[in-house]
């Protein structure tokens, strides 16, 4: 028997990297006018970002179906394994919804947890799931195990631009052009499921400053849980900066740092140039 983990495309994970780690990959669908993409299949972040860019539709982003899961779960129960399913934020989409309509009579083999997360968030919980199956726990273990977790995991952000969050409705065009006159940076973080603004900083310097003082607020990086740093759009230049000028959270405390690219799922309110950190909190 064999416990599978299965995931969505909202934690920004890549397909091949799923694959790698024996993950299960359900990808969610970026819609562009009339044409629709299967997140991190037939639409790669760097493709999904050259759209964003180089066009004037809005994309939107659809939750997973039922019908989707249920397949999987079906497959799951006919070769006697069991399985966790772990969704972004039930606050910011409904894909966790259809996991658990789907769920009904596989009951006996299927385990859900609602990450309360997005993006870099979810893929900690999901490299914590990867850690406690390869430690040998069930389903059950790894699923309780995520849910007294995850309160621990902060997502904290950087934007580069308000202009996307204007195109999305989420700010109008009065206070999108006054904040790019004034190269206000908002600095946003996942709060109780939800994306929420911590604060605006005039300036990228002094949103890493920014950023720094709400890594330490927290306590400072549990480095040995996962964590992960990432970026939108179609480089890394300024989360490079930011590494440089964030050298004391790291510094002698870790070999490397994992990065990873954002997608379409935070990607379409974000815009590009913006820079992301996720990890568990030092302090409990």
């Amino acid at each position: 028997m064999h416990t599978r983990i299965i995931i969505d495309s909202a934690s920004d994970f890549t397909k091949e990297k799923a694959d790698a780690l024996d993950l299960t990959f359900l990808p969610l669908k970026t819609i562009f006018g009339e044409e629709e993409f299967l997140d991190g299949v037939t639409m790669s972040h760097r493709q999904f970002y050259e759209k964003l860019v180089e066009g004037d539709c809005m994309p939107t982003t659809s939750q997973m179906p039922p019908h989707e899961y249920e397949a999987v779960f079906r497959d799951v129960k006919a070769a006697g394994d069991t399985a966790v399913v772990i969704t972004l934020s039930s606050k910011l989409s409904g894909t966790y919804q259809s996991a658990n309509i789907a769920r009904e009579g596989y009951e006996d083999c299927i385990c859900i947890v609602d990450s309360e997360n997005v993006c870099l968030g979810e893929q900690n919980l999901i490299m914590l799931a990867h850690r406690l199956r390869e430690a040998g726990h069930s389903a059950a273990e790894i699923a309780a195990e995520l849910d007294r977790r995850k309160k621990d995991i902060r997502v904290l952000a950087l934007l580069n631009t308000l202009e996307y969050l204007k195109r999305g409705g989420r700010i109008s065009k009065t206070a999108a052009l006054a904040g790019n006159l004034l190269s206000i940076k908002p600095v946003v973080a996942v709060v109780d499921g939800e994306v929420a603004i911590l604060g605006k900083a005039r300036g990228s310097k002094n949103g890493n400053n920014m950023l720094m003082e709400e890594v330490k607020k927290c306590g400072g990086i549990d480095y040995s849980m996962p964590f992960c740093l990432g970026y939108t759009g179609l480089d890394d230049t300024l989360l490079k900066k930011y590494i440089e000028d964030s050298r004391p959270l790291w510094m002698g405390l870790v070999d490397e740092l994992p990065i990873s690219t954002i997608g379409s799922t935070i990607g379409t309110h974000a815009g590009p140039g913006g820079i992301c950190v996720s990890f568990f909190a030092a302090s409990r």
